[in-house]
């Protein structure tokens, strides 16, 4: 069989006018696209703003960051700079550009359609490629290096928690037996033919590889530790009545994103927090729960691949952020030494932008 000819890349922003229109709160302020992709909400964000206004924008894909700056597709506006980094070097990264604090954060999480559609990149099962995956392609390990060396049991724990995938056991094993037989899988076309034939069963409409490359991406670019340090450097900047939106496209992202509007929008205090505040029973809320909100018939009919999408918004409270405030929000295992909160291995995922 011909291997499937890719389609000319494009890239359509999911929830353009929802998201910028819940995070943009003043057009004199300074805001962050923390994932630019392919401009569509820096853009318009841009075109919102005031000459005193300021946005900053990351992108942990090179590809993206060169779109943002070199050809005809160029950002030039002395508002607008664009730094190549990950969500957990975010407070670094705008410490360095002098920025001490965000009117307004947007995260739009998930691939991009030029990474899915590139065969190169890996990400896909539609198209036979380097079975890579790494959203920074220069730098870590790719997802055929992490298939070569862990063991049958951290393989099938990574397919399990991350993919959620009932058949994650069976996958590992034949992956494992294939390397052994000494043909490690080192394509998407080879990935996608061994779960194929380890998975008994189907789910309608959905292709056996689904939830195994979902659960490799995942693993492959740390993307809950890097969401969980984003949304917190990203809370520290945020001013009274600045806004965080974040677009998820898959439900464990989403209970990531959902829980942490809720933890740190509660007002009853951990009793067993350090942190407790010494009158006793209240804390103030860091952030106030504004929105969910999903994608609209037309844009589903127009972009299948936002039917998944939810965009959350929360909104900074006056609440002085102390250390201790900090603290107070965050869970139990996690002051505690345990595993991150979220992380599916510490029981379940703390609840995709």
């Amino acid at each position: 069989m011909q291997p499937r000819t890719p389609q000319p890349l494009q890239h359509r922003t999911v929830l353009l006018h929802e998201a910028v229109d819940a995070m943009l709160t003043t057009a004199d302020g300074t805001y962050l696209d923390a994932t630019y992709g392919r401009g569509g909400h820096s853009r318009l964000i841009l075109s919102r703003l005031s000459a005193a206004g300021r946005l900053l924008a990351l992108d942990r894909d090179p590809q993206a960051v060169a779109h943002a700056t070199s050809g005809e597709a160029a950002v030039r506006d002395p508002r607008f700079a664009i730094r190549h980094t990950r969500f957990g070097a975010l407070g670094e990264v705008l410490a360095d550009l002098g920025v001490q604090a965000l009117h307004g954060a947007l995260f739009d999480l998930g691939v991009s359609s030029p990474q899915i559609d590139d065969p190169v990149r890996g990400f896909s099962f539609r198209f036979d490629g380097p079975l890579d995956m790494r959203m920074d392609p220069t730098r870590g390990e790719s997802a055929a290096e992490f298939l070569q060396r862990a063991d049958e049991r951290e393989i099938a724990e990574v397919i399990r928690e991350y993919g959620e995938e009932r058949f994650a056991r069976p996958i590992a094993k034949a992956l494992v037996a294939r390397r052994a037989g000494g043909q490690p899988v080192a394509t998407t076309g080879e990935l996608s033919a061994v779960v194929a034939g380890a998975v008994r069963t189907r789910e309608a409409g959905q292709d056996p590889a689904t939830r195994t490359f979902q659960a490799l991406r995942i693993r492959v670019n740390a993307e809950f530790e890097e969401l969980e340090q984003g949304l917190n450097a990203a809370l520290r900047l945020l001013v009274p009545g600045g806004r965080l939106a974040v677009i998820s496209f898959h439900s464990l992202e989403d209970r990531i994103v959902k829980t942490f509007i809720a933890r740190h929008a509660r007002r009853e205090v951990d009793r067993d927090s350090p942190a407790m505040l010494s009158r006793g029973d209240e804390a103030p809320p860091l952030l106030r729960a504004l929105a969910r909100i999903k994608p609209g018939e037309a844009e589903v009919a127009a972009n299948p691949r936002a039917r998944s999408a939810i965009l959350r918004v929360a909104e900074r409270t006056d609440a002085p952020l102390t250390d201790d405030a900090l603290a107070a929000a965050e869970p139990r295992a996690a002051r505690r030494g345990g595993k991150a909160a979220g992380s599916k291995a510490a029981g379940r995922p703390k609840g995709r932008a």
